[in-house]
């Protein structure tokens, strides 16, 4: 199997970060150089993907408007003398083929991808959720498709969490180890109770998943909240044919909560050849303030 396509649900309301949130897409908040949803594209691209869809809704204009030309912006940085911005903007646009569907009524995450059957049509393809950024020497998504490429079958993240948080999440159910970091699943839940989990391993926002789960996605009814879980559509898939998880190796960080974005931008700008030893030093310097070095 080969993945060519993925898929990133941004419809969100981004109601953790309000006021942030009002006016502007949570996908588009910046994460030191450039807004969260462009390191979710170039993950997807850096795993082999070339066609992306972009799930949004009513208010998510910016996210299209950035991954669209703007030949007055560079022009005017042309003339300016700033080719190297000139540069940077127009790679924004050209890194992949990005087209966008909008999510009309906020159905879950389940309904929102269904709503992408028409861009995947019979191939595999992956799903990497707008919060979530992972930071990794190699990419997450590309982890998962080369498990799901050696295994011909769906692949979904897992991570191992402590109980507060596997309550908040899905878990899922090991039969048995397919290789390094990789098992094979036959069961998940969506938010257990600590009686009902599975295991301490978390589906944790990024999938490579056969066409198949749309026909199942179309007749699963509201789960929880009354939305189409897209967990609940698994669980059916992997009740139907194979599909393994990932332990991935990475971090992951919910940029869509105050912490996990805060823990975000530290960590990307630590990394970041501009501002990292700066950085560095103020953490140092602050913590000696605080009498903590």
């Amino acid at each position: 199997m080969k993945v060519r396509k993925a898929v990133i649900p941004a419809a969100g309301l981004g109601t953790r970060l309000l006021p942030n949130t009002k006016s502007i897409p949570k996908e588009m908040l910046p994460l030191v150089d450039k807004p969260v949803i462009q390191y979710i594209v170039e993950e997807a691209v850096s795993a082999g993907v070339e066609e992306i869809l972009i799930i949004t809704n009513r208010g998510k204009n910016p996210i299209e408007d950035y991954f669209d030309y703007a030949p007055d912006l560079e022009e005017r940085l042309i003339a300016d003398g700033k080719r190297d911005e000139a540069r940077i903007v127009r790679e924004v646009a050209d890194m992949a083929d990005v087209c966008f569907m909008r999510q009309k009524e906020t159905k879950g995450l389940g309904h929102a991808i269904w709503r992408a059957k028409s861009f995947v049509g019979s191939e595999p393809f992956g799903v990497l959720l707008g919060d979530d950024i992972m930071l990794s020497e190699k990419p997450v998504l590309k982890q998962l498709v080369e498990a799901a490429e050696a295994n011909n079958c769906s692949a979904i993240a897992v991570r191992q969490v402590p109980d507060e948080l596997i309550v908040k999440y899905s878990s899922v159910k090991f039969e048995e180890q397919l290789g390094e970091r990789v098992y094979r699943i036959s069961d998940m839940n969506e938010k257990p109770t600590l009686e009902e989990k599975l295991s301490d391993y978390a589906i944790l926002g990024r999938y490579v998943l056969t066409a198949g789960i749309f026909d199942i996605l179309e007749h699963t009814a509201p789960g929880r909240n009354n939305e189409i879980q897209l967990t609940d559509g698994m669980k059916t898939l992997c009740h139907r044919e194979p599909m393994c998880a990932v332990d991935f190796e990475g971090r992951r960080y919910d940029t869509g909560n105050l912490k996990g974005y805060l823990e975000a931008i530290i960590d990307f700008a630590l990394k970041n050849k501009e501002a990292g030893d700066w950085l560095r030093q103020f953490i140092i310097d602050k913590a000696k303030s605080f009498g903590e070095v």
